[in-house]
């Protein structure tokens, strides 16, 4: 009976299918609001604001990221480091400290009540904002910013849902002002040579990416102000931190610039040590924990590529940030071991890489072949400053190539390394995965940030004066 029963049950899905088969089909993705652009409102893509002769910059949020940013900037040439501001005065004095070891003139102190930042926006003496508080104030303060005329660097992630997005999106393309999230794995050694490699060829056509932000808080939760953080991933379901490895899968493909994003799927875990953690430290019996304790997201292109994302960071496991990518003619894989594969011919006419003629796809380069191959292949932002970045610091130096980027380009009235879209499309994937969980991990659009300008701009490049 339950054979037959089965076959009746198809044949009127089969008959209800042809009866429907000359209907248009309807569309199972979930569809989130585009704005139109507004009359007169232009796009940011590939915009140069004029240069600047000094970036004159105010600091907002001098906790855990704040400081590390102040010493950096005391380290690039024309640069003024105008205002501090925190809520705590003594964060502010050991941030002017860090100016005084540094031989700096001492900022303007702005302290004390959770507005005092506002007192920033009416200098006339200020062109750049640098935001490092906590998430839910990122927006907020940005978009002031940008009103007050001044560009704007966020740190990450830059914005939590669409409203916010779409307002960052549309102050920046109003007021002409730059909007860049401070990204800073894009600048990783590893990721910046293997950019460099992509660029010109090396892994044929690229077809899929994968990254991550697995890192366990546990012995950081108490650090932050307020516990800020943990309150968020409390509230918030979705990859709540998706930037460290999306952004340099994103530059790999080329979003925006000749590719784009465009249906993602993501689901996760129950949450078990987010609640474990909770009544660990402090005896409350949680009942309701939004974020899963490992969420995982599938994004493909409109150029048929994929992307795979992963959020992690209750779990005891070690930190990763995965960094892959597979292409046609070669592989390359950063955590646990950094690595490339090639099909043999790809690097067999160099004579530099030993042993070039026994390659092969099916194992990693030897460290002989890789120390080879990143001779030839370093990037040219790691010539550059690569030395002074690692003597100055910040996870290694990436922070400050970051920094300095940022202050180069301004300077020399460039377009920035990340611009707004890239911040969109980065921080989109928080809201957009959290809708696919809530809906039984279905298809979401993304939208289009730029408005339909995604292909104006053919590749990703980092941005340099004409000669």
């Amino acid at each position: 009976m339950k054979v037959i029963s089965r076959l009746i049950l198809a044949s009127a899905l089969i008959l209800a299918a042809a009866s429907c088969s000359d209907r248009k089909p309807r569309s199972l993705v979930i569809e989130t609001d585009v704005p139109p652009l507004p009359h007169g409102q232009e796009t940011m893509l590939g915009y140069a604001a004029p240069p600047l002769d000094t970036v004159r910059v105010g600091f907002i949020g001098l906790g855990m990221r704040g400081p590390g940013a102040v010493e950096r900037f005391a380290n690039i040439d024309r640069t003024r480091i105008v205002a501090l501001c925190d809520i705590d005065s003594a964060r502010v004095e050991k941030s002017q400290q860090i100016l005084d070891r540094a031989g700096r003139p001492r900022a303007a102190a702005y302290y004390g009540t959770p507005d005092s930042w506002r007192e920033m926006m009416d200098r006339d003496d200020i062109n750049l904002i640098y935001i490092a508080t906590d998430w839910k104030n990122h927006t907020p303060m940005a978009l002031a910013a940008m009103e007050s005329g001044k560009h704007v660097a966020i740190e990450v992630p830059a914005a939590s849902t669409l409203d916010e997005i779409w307002a960052l999106v549309n102050t920046s393309e109003r007021t002409r002002r730059h909007c860049m999230m401070l990204e800073n794995c894009v600048y990783d050694f590893f990721e910046l040579n293997t950019l460099n490699m992509a660029q010109q060829g090396l892994f044929g056509e690229i077809l899929h990416t994968e990254g991550s932000y697995i890192h366990n808080l546990k012995e950081f939760w108490p650090y932050y102000w307020n516990n800020w953080r943990m309150d968020f991933n409390r509230e918030r379901r979705g990859d709540v931190y998706p930037t460290h490895g999306f952004g340099p899968a994103c530059q790999l493909l080329d979003i925006h610039r000749g590719d784009r994003l465009a249906t993602v799927v993501a689901m996760d875990t129950k949450a078990v040590n987010g609640p474990a953690y909770i009544l660990e430290t402090t005896g409350e019996q949680v009942d309701s924990f939004a974020n899963g304790d490992h969420t995982m997201s599938m994004i493909r292109t409109e150029n048929g590529k994929t992307i795979h994302i992963q959020h992690d960071v209750v779990n005891p496991r070690p930190y990763t940030r995965m960094y892959q990518l597979t292409g046609t003619r070669g592989f390359a894989n950063k955590y646990p071991r950094e690595g490339y594969a090639f099909e043999p011919d790809v690097i067999a006419d160099s004579a530099a890489i030993p042993d070039h003629e026994n390659l092969s796809a099916h194992s990693y380069l030897s460290d002989d072949q890789m120390a080879a191959l990143l001779e030839k292949y370093t990037h040219p932002l790691i010539i550059e400053v690569g030395e002074k970045a690692k003597e100055v610091g910040g996870h290694g130096g990436m922070d400050f190539i970051m920094d300095y980027r940022l202050v180069y380009c301004l300077l020399n009235g460039l377009p920035l390394d990340m611009d707004v879209y890239d911040l969109a499309e980065w921080c989109a994937l928080t809201p957009l995965s959290e809708i696919s969980i809530a809906n039984g991990s279905a298809p979401v659009a993304y939208p289009d940030f730029t408005r339909g300008h995604w292909r104006d701009t053919q590749g990703y490049r980092h941005a340099y004066p004409a000669d």
